[in-house]
């Protein structure tokens, strides 16, 4: 998605502010893609990025009120879905590390592909996935914010409530261990249907 021009993003704002249903729609159409896809990267799990893509938009309906007449929409929305994530994370039972000891004791129906994954053709982008979801989420946010939704290292530090320099830092991190994982793994060579080796 491009990005909004400053003054159809300041009237966008006045009108959410001012109640518009059809504001509320054109918010929920330009953005919903991008949000669902950061929370199913950040989750790893469809249903939980639905539930708090659910809750983004119920935020979004309480606070549009609140918002002030120069709010940037995209990190605004991307606040709120890394909060709610965040808070997922506090409040979750199960703690990530834990899931694959977890695994071996009950059969757990696969989660369904995710759109990356489905959309995923070749062998890097399968690689560059599986090695983006090694990374800490930490990490993992902020090539997401930067890389793939085009935020600036500044717009993604407000969202992530760091500095822009401990962004910077956590970005170049990051990117050096996806780099370093990337040399780990090996290209494995798909097979073709039919064939046998």
């Amino acid at each position: 998605m491009t990005a909004m021009a400053p003054d159809d993003e300041q009237m966008l704002v006045a009108r959410l502010r001012a109640g518009n249903p059809g504001a509320f729609d054109e918010v929920y159409d330009a953005y919903r893609p991008r949000i669902f896809a950061f929370l199913l990267r950040m989750t790893r799990h469809r249903t939980i990025a639905e539930d708090l893509l659910d809750e983004v938009w119920l935020r979004v309906v309480r606070g549009a009120p609140r918002l002030l007449p120069d709010t940037r929409l995209g990190p605004w929305l991307f606040t709120v879905a890394r909060n709610l994530y965040w808070s997922y994370r506090r409040d979750a039972v199960v703690e990530e590390s834990s899931v694959p000891e977890l695994l071996t004791l009950w059969p757990c129906p696969r989660p369904w592909p995710s759109p990356f994954e489905l959309a995923a053709a070749g062998e890097l982008e399968r690689r560059v996935e599986h090695a983006l979801a090694t990374l800490s989420p930490q990490y993992r946010e902020a090539v997401l914010l930067v890389g793939h939704e085009g935020l600036t290292p500044t717009e993604a530090a407000m969202v992530c409530g760091i500095s822009p320099e401990a962004l910077r830092q956590r970005l170049s991190r990051a990117r050096a261990a996806l780099a370093q994982k990337l040399r780990e793994t090996p290209a494995v060579p798909t097979l073709k249907r039919g064939f046998a080796t």
